[in-house]
């Protein structure tokens, strides 16, 4: 069967994480047509003749065998025609139509899916991640074919320890897990918001080496609050008004109690824990000891769910410190300034989400003057002159060759910022950040 590449070195660092390489032969257990219809088995055309005899697949395939290079060159050609023959037409369209050529893809050969993306990562990193994920989960009712990964509901609840060992793989190394509450600023999507474990594990295969058979993505149903979807019958959302408070609790304590129980190494991925180890490790890149994160100066782009996430686990982590460390350190009382679409937000903004007030600037000691409702992130960094630049949003663009050549005054050099920024622009609504 084919192998994806070992990547040796974030093997060598990462260890069991990095496992894409099968040791040695594999074997497989099915046969005939059911090896075609498993995405991770089927090789299309590419089973050659000896194969096809000991698997029963002789007469089930046409007759040429097409390599794995010879598939790739042609998806790519077909991926290019379809560029080709949506110019002109609108962005969601064309957005969805690369979603859907891909997720054929990925239903059909997944080893050709994943090569597909470590090879163009770049290119098909905004299809299968943000900002094309957004658009999908919005529409996912109508784009589902086939499931992916495991859906735990409020209606399981008793059932979990004995459900997660439906799952076939008898190991998983990461988790990702959503309960559709608040999907990159689009709100309660409910059970569409699989999308994004899905399209960010996927990321992590590609471009992290994660063995694509040890990853799951999840989806906690419990309920929705978004009327479109409880009033529409062909939704697979469980029609009932979202769980919160100790019932929505229980259900997440049931779920992770049978995870643990399967998988006790897994690790169980959210934005906001991989975000705050990126600034513990910007305050140790800055050369500067670990307690003086609480006198950073931190500017976040992006008041979603994910940056309002980030925020409250960093307030946390210096309230920790400032309570634990020398009484006699005090440290910045409102170390951040948080920006959206419209620019600063301030306690001047009408309509404040709730979630983003207590973040807003004000008036008095700690204030820079200049700085107002809506000044725009170029004149924030100026004015600030942040440690970390910190963006979660999923727009592109944002930090524009003026905003680094700003944060290049700061002590890592400009060369080594846009560095970083090509390594992992492409994660855009994960944490990326600038120091």
């Amino acid at each position: 069967m084919w192998r994806l590449a070992r990547r040796p070195t974030l093997q060598a660092r990462f260890g069991h994480f990095f496992s894409t390489a099968v040791p040695g032969p594999c074997i497989v257990h099915k046969r005939g047509a059911d090896i075609l219809h498993d995405p991770w088995f089927n090789k299309d055309t590419g089973f050659p003749s000896t194969e096809r005899d000991r698997l029963g697949l002789r007469g089930l395939l046409p007759p040429r065998v097409i390599s794995f290079e010879q598939q790739h060159d042609r998806f790519m050609l077909s991926f290019r025609s379809l560029e080709h023959n949506t110019q002109g037409q609108p962005a969601d369209v064309t957005s969805l139509a690369k979603w859907r050529i891909l997720n054929r893809l990925h239903d059909r050969n997944e080893t050709l899916y994943y090569r597909v993306l470590i090879d163009n990562i770049q290119d098909f990193a905004p299809i299968i991640y943000t900002p094309t994920v957004g658009l999908v989960c919005q529409n996912y009712g109508g784009l589902f074919r086939r499931p992916r990964g495991m859906y735990f509901s409020a209606k399981d609840k008793g059932e979990m320890m004995s459900m997660i060992y439906n799952w076939p793989s008898e190991q998983v190394d990461m988790i990702v897990i959503t309960d559709g509450s608040r999907i990159l600023g689009l709100g309660d999507l409910g059970v569409q918001g699989i999308g994004i474990p899905i399209g960010k594990l996927d990321i992590y295969v590609a471009a992290a080496g994660i063995n694509p058979q040890r990853i799951l993505p999840v989806m906690l149903d419990v309920g929705t609050n978004n009327k479109r979807l409880l009033e529409d019958n062909l939704c697979e959302q469980l029609s009932q008004p979202r769980l919160e408070g100790e019932e929505y609790l229980s259900i997440v304590d049931e779920f992770m109690e049978a995870m643990s129980a399967r998988w006790p190494k897994a690790v169980v991925q959210g934005t906001a824990g991989v975000a705050l180890a990126g600034l513990f490790g910007a305050v140790r890149a800055q050369g500067r000891p670990l307690s003086d994160f609480v006198r950073q100066k931190i500017v976040i782009v992006g008041a979603g769910s994910a940056g309002i996430g980030v925020l409250n686990m960093a307030k946390q982590a210096i309230s920790r410190m400032v309570r634990d460390g020398d009484k006699n350190e005090v440290g910045n009382p409102n170390p951040f300034w948080l920006l959206d679409k419209n620019g600063l937000i301030t306690k001047a903004r009408q309509n404040l989400d709730p979630a983003a007030a207590r973040f807003a600037r004000g008036s008095g000691p700690g204030e820079i003057e200049g700085l107002g409702e809506g000044s725009s992130l170029l004149e924030v960094v100026r004015k600030v002159k942040p440690h970390v630049l910190l963006g979660l949003s999923g727009v592109g663009g944002i930090f524009n060759e003026q905003v680094r050549a700003k944060m290049s005054l700061q002590p890592l050099s400009q060369t080594n910022i846009c560095s970083l920024i090509r390594n992992i622009h492409f994660f855009s609504s994960s944490a990326y950040l600038i120091i």
